[in-house]
């Protein structure tokens, strides 16, 4: 089962991923995805295998972003793929039939893409301009959203789509709204003065009935 929400990890203003991650899990978040970019493939391993361990104890689910090899390794529940990254079909091979894989998204014709490849969600974004991504695709908007969903529902596309990209806890009943299953959070979640009360509120709103599910 895909969880509603998604913690894409961040450094904290003073600590680590992992920190951070840990801060996540006390918060309630139940499904993780370790996200680190610009560092060694040793030290990202040694973050997952960490990261594992973590979830593992919150009873919570741990995804790698990029690193098909890292993700097994360490024992991960998934991996997430760019859509500059490694197909999912090759990294299946690597990580098995189990592992559950989630694929990047900008149009329709990406996600008809990610359906073809197999993957298991589809992380769909930007929702707005956001510093943690380098290389942004074009922003959505709350218009680009229902227009994908629209598209996808005239296909009978039925697959979790995780809203993603500079979204803030205000913007997630008019999202939801749009058919998307769930959505993805950073900054909104590591930077709260009180996460516990963030993610609380956040799963409540995302388990209400939304225009896909009435």
């Amino acid at each position: 089962m895909i969880d509603k929400l998604h913690y894409i990890s961040q450094q904290s203003q003073n600590g680590t991923h992992l920190s951070a991650i840990k801060a996540a899990l006390d918060a309630g978040c139940k499904w993780i995805q370790l996200r680190v970019k610009d560092q060694p493939e040793d030290i990202i391993l040694q973050y997952a295998i960490e990261a594992v361990k973590l979830c593992d104890g919150y009873g919570a689910r741990l995804i790698v972003n990029d690193h098909p090899e890292i993700a097994k390794k360490a024992g991960a529940h998934g991996l997430h793929l760019g859509l500059q990254d490694m197909p999912i079909q090759q990294a299946r091979q690597i990580v098995g039939h189990d592992m559950i894989i989630g694929g990047t998204a900008n149009t329709f014709a990406h996600v008809r893409q990610r359906v073809a490849e197999g993957a298991d969600y589809i992380g769909l974004g930007p929702y707005r301009f956001t510093t943690t991504k380098q290389k942004l695709s074009p922003i959505l908007g709350l218009d680009g959203y229902r227009d994908i969903m629209d598209q996808m529902r005239l296909a009978n596309m039925r697959i979790p789509v995780i809203a993603i990209g500079g979204i803030v806890p205000a913007d997630i009943p008019l999202i939801i709204q749009s058919g998307v299953y769930g959505v993805a959070l950073s900054g909104a979640i590591t930077h709260a003065t009180n996460a516990r009360q963030v993610v609380s509120e956040l799963y409540h709103h995302l388990n209400q009935p939304s225009f896909n599910e009435a």
